[in-house]
């Protein structure tokens, strides 16, 4: 699993990175310890609403850290859905409908997990020193709560989860799932609305993915509180 993690570039950086075309207008501030629920930047593949043909344009938003389903009726859930296994995404009510077209990368510099031995539980950080950016796969719904039949409509919001796996590579030693992280070569087909996604989308990313989860490099760090870049700084196991 993930539930917590970085991402200090802006818009602007993530956009040419992931070479959008359009990047929304939303503050995205630089955190060393994003939570589930937060605004996180997402990237996502559209369809021109005017255009069911036409070419989709890729755009850098900010959603909702836990993905909600249209048909909920509250924004707040019983259980956590910042996370979706892929073992099991195409067949839970909470993501299978995301899976087919709403498909996002969500960006950051690198991630936490806990290694834990007897009662001692021993945060790293965790990134890729090759790409330098992790692009993590990721669903995304369109939600809203219900309103009376003639009542005035509220407003949508954007919110999503990412992909987890069992754990390969170096990030294995410490925990037993990681996050499917996306290289270069498949962000296209993950992200394009006009593929339908099923099992077997989930299934070839998350085999691309060892490629990433091999190069990972790790670090112990203290105690998450607060937020800054003194988070990430390695300290003695």
């Amino acid at each position: 699993m993930c539930g917590r993690y970085a991402n200090t570039k802006s818009g602007e950086e993530l956009g040419q990175y992931f070479e959008a075309d359009e990047v929304d207008e939303v503050a995205m501030p630089p955190s060393w310890n994003i939570a589930p629920t937060q605004q996180v930047p997402v990237v996502v593949d559209r369809v021109p609403k005017d255009d069911p043909d036409g070419m989709p344009s890729r755009l850098v938003t900010a959603a909702r850290w836990s993905l909600v389903p249209r048909w909920a009726t509250e924004l707040a859930s019983k259980y956590p859905t910042f996370n979706a296994r892929s073992e099991t995404v195409h067949e839970k009510s909470t993501f299978k409908n995301a899976l087919v077209r709403s498909r996002a990368i969500l960006p950051a510099d690198g991630y936490y997990e806990w290694h834990t031995v007897g009662a001692t539980k021993t945060p790293h950080y965790i990134t890729d020193p090759e790409a330098g950016e992790l692009a993590f796969a990721g669903l995304y719904s369109w939600w809203r709560a219900p309103f009376p039949e003639g009542g005035t409509p509220t407003p949508w919001v954007l919110t999503a989860t990412m992909l987890t796996r069992p754990a390969h590579g170096p990030a294995a030693s410490i925990h037993d799932r990681a996050p499917v992280m996306l290289p270069r070569e498949v962000w296209d087909e993950w992200l394009d609305p006009t593929v339908e996604g099923d099992q077997d989308l989930v299934e070839m990313v998350v085999h691309e993915s060892e490629q990433v989860l091999e190069r990972l490099d790790l670090h112990p760090v203290a105690p998450l509180k607060g937020d800054g870049p003194q988070l990430i700084e390695p300290i003695d196991a």
